[in-house]
Order: structure tokens, then C-alpha cells, then sequence
């Protein structure tokens, strides 16, 4: 009998376990809201839809180039421009089936099996269990209050000097699941640290657009030698879509490009023809924006008054982190409690802090308002 590889013991991505559960008693008739994953309860924009329809309507739909079309590539390049007032050749970005293939493309790229990569402690689980499954060592940085819960080059000189040397870094903002936004200076002091000691420097900007407080900077202002990886999933309300991009330094582009032939072959033409559309329809996504800015607002109020006291700041992405300590030692436990006796579903801090994550829980707020209220008012009379 065949046995599988050691790749498939990785962690689950608890959030998508919960989400499982939670559609299985929605399903089965019961009153479920879900906060667990971050997926916008809007639409893809009216452009997006529009364009795919007249693409499955008028004509064929096939590969494309492994990189995406120039039309959205190009697109993208102005999205910079218009954007950030940086100047980024199309032929430098790669379009991908989401950025969960962005990041699979990126270590592959830069880094062999036992390379060590540091990446922060809260964060996004699929870092650590991709990097994990692909022979690489993890160095999880803790990201605390003290160091405004981003990464600096102070704490990547510790690791390295208690782990050994770091072939690179991985960062998020705005950040998930802690929602720190780190500004251009401290953006440009990590960047500068990575070039200086020949760290490759991958910067996750997937939930750019939604910042609420603070600087939103993409690290191709400070750098032209870091990996951008950011998706149509999160502001552009594209999540099924399945479709990101990369802006990559330009030596390393036809690497990319060769494991990407074999992997993908290329990103779906459908999804790309609505990302090119979607890529204009900001004034439509801005009034989403201001509905997750109300959601924040509501949790920002509310949640400390019914005992869950943020963790960290919620300045950028959809989500709050919270503090569950005074009500439990164990949030996996609790979480599944809550979903089955409020059918309100969250996520698990254990997904995001292997450390201290048994004390704290992520709130998706990317949700309709009217089903946030209402989900924070079952867990109130639940806490009661």
C-alpha cells in the first residue's frame, strides 16, 4: 500500500476547517453567519461581470501566455503609475492564479529545501504550512506591540543569530490577521537590511486598498529588488475568480516563468479578462471600502464592551484580533463552541500564533453590516 508524503502532514488551515463546518450547519438548516474567512460579501464589480459575459458570449476562452495577457499586464503596470507614482515594465509582472499561487511560484524561485525563511508571528497560516510542505525551514518572528506588530531588521538579526542565516523574508501589510500597516520608512529600513545581507525581500500586498489608518506603501517604492505579490481576491472582491499578480525584479522573471510552464501553464483568460476590467471600477469598490470601514468602526466599539479586547491594531485588511484569555485558555475549543451555540463561526488564533494563539480569535468584518451587528449580538447574550 502506497503511503502518502511527509509534505501532507502539514498544519490545517483551520479557518477553511471552520468554514467547512459552518456551511454544513448552514445546510442543515441552522442560522449560520460566518467570520471566519476573509471573503467580501459583495459582488465582483459590475465592469468584471460585464466584461466575462461578453467574453463567454463572443468568444473562445484558452491559454495565454504563462505570464497573463499583455493587455492586463500592461494594465496593471498603469495601475502602479496611477496608483503609487511608480513606473513598473509590464514585462516584469506575472499574472497568477490567485496569490496562493504567487507565493508557491516565489519560494520555489528563490529558495532551496533547508533554506530558513522568516515570516511573522501572528500571520497568515498558508506561509508557514507552504513553506513547511516544500522542505523549507520556518523562523517565525515574534510581532509584537513592542515592535508595532510588524518585522524590523533588529528582530530578523536575532533570528538569525539564534536560528542561523535567513535566506529571506516574508511580509504582509497590511496584515492578516493582526491588521498592521507598516508605513514606507519602516518598509525601506527591512528592504535595505534584506539587500545588505542578501535576503531575497517578498512583500504581501494583497489587502492593499483597504487601509484605514496609517501609510499604505507598496515596497516597489523603496526597491526595485523585491517580490510583489498581491490578488484581485480581497479590494476587488474576486475571491472565486482566483486570479493575482507578481511584479518581479527583472533578472529573476524568466525563472519564474519557467516553473510556472509546468505548474500552470498559464492564469484562466476568463479571470483576467474581468481583472482588467475590474482594475478600473474604484469608485464601485471604494463604496464597498466604506462599508468594512463601518463594519470596523461597530467592532472597534463593540467587542471590547462585551469582554473580547483587540489584540492589535485594526488598521488595514477586514479583521479583528482578539484577546480571549479572560474567558478561555483554549480558542480552538472555544470557537467551536461558539459556532454551535450562536452559529457565529470564527477563526482560531491557533491558525496565526502556534505560540500564543490559544488566546485569541480572528473576526472576518468583510461581511453584509447588517450580519455583522447581528453576529456580534448573538456572541453578547452568549458571554452573558
Amino acid at each position: 500500500m502506497s503511503t502518502l508524503s511527509a509534505r501532507s502532514t502539514v498544519e490545517p488551515f483551520h479557518a477553511m476547517d471552520v468554514l467547512a463546518e459552518a456551511n454544513r450547519r448552514r445546510d442543515a438548516g441552522h442560522p449560520v453567519i460566518s467570520l471566519a474567512v476573509g471573503q467580501p460579501s459583495h459582488p465582483a464589480p459590475r465592469a468584471a461581470l460585464e466584461a466575462a459575459e461578453a467574453a463567454l458570449r463572443h468568444g473562445r476562452i484558452g491559454y495565454t501566455d504563462t505570464l497573463g495577457t499583455a493587455t492586463l499586464r500592461a494594465a496593471i503596470a498603469d495601475h502602479y503609475r496611477s496608483h503609487y507614482g511608480v513606473e513598473v515594465d509590464p514585462r516584469r509582472i506575472a499574472v497568477t492564479t490567485g496569490s496562493s499561487a504567487g507565493f508557491n511560484l516565489a519560494f520555489l524561485a528563490l529558495f532551496d529545501p533547508g533554506d530558513r525563511v522568516a515570516i511573522a508571528r501572528p500571520g497568515y497560516p498558508a506561509y508557514r504550512n507552504i513553506l513547511g510542505a516544500l522542505g523549507l525551514e520556518v523562523v517565525e518572528v515574534e510581532a509584537d506591540a513592542a515592535a508595532g506588530f510588524t518585522l524590523t531588521p533588529t528582530a530578523l538579526e536575532e533570528a538569525a543569530r539564534v536560528h542561523g542565516p535567513l535566506k529571506g523574508v516574508l511580509l504582509a501589510s497590511p496584515a492578516n490577521p493582526t491588521g498592521t500597516v507598516t508605513g514606507r520608512a519602516a518598509l525601506k529600513a527591512l528592504s535595505d537590511y534584506c539587500a545588505a545581507t542578501g535576503m531575497a525581500f517578498l512583500s504581501d500586498e494583497i489587502y492593499h486598498g483597504l487601509t484605514f489608518v496609517g501609510e499604505e506603501t507598496t515596497a516597489l517604492s523603496v526597491s526595485d529588488d523585491a517580490v510583489i505579490i498581491n490578488s484581485f481576491s480581497k479590494y476587488y472582491c474576486m475571491t472565486g475568480w482566483r486570479i493575482g499578480w507578481m511584479v518581479l525584479p527583472e533578472d529573476k522573471v524568466r525563472g519564474f516563468e519557467r516553473i510556472s510552464q509546468s505548474l500552470y501553464i498559464s492564469p484562466p483568460e476568463l479571470s483576467q479578462i474581468a481583472a482588467q476590467a475590474a482594475l478600473g471600477a474604484g469608485a464601485e469598490l471604494d463604496v464597498y471600502r466604506e462599508s468594512y470601514a463601518a463594519n470596523r468602526a461597530l467592532l472597534t466599539r463593540r467587542l471590547p464592551e462585551i469582554g473580547l479586547s483587540i489584540a492589535s491594531p485594526m488598521d488595514g485588511a477586514f479583521y479583528a484580533y482578539v484577546d480571549v484569555s479572560r474567558l478561555t485558555n483554549d480558542s480552538m475549543d472555544f470557537a467551536r463552541r461558539m459556532l454551535l451555540e450562536t452559529n457565529v463561526a470564527a477563526t482560531p488564533g491557533r491558525d496565526f500564533d502556534p505560540v500564543n494563539g490559544h488566546r485569541t480569535l480572528r473576526f472576518s468584518y468583510a461581511g453584509a453590516p447588517e450580519e455583522i451587528a447581528e453576529a456580534v449580538e448573538r456572541i453578547a447574550d452568549w458571554l452573558k
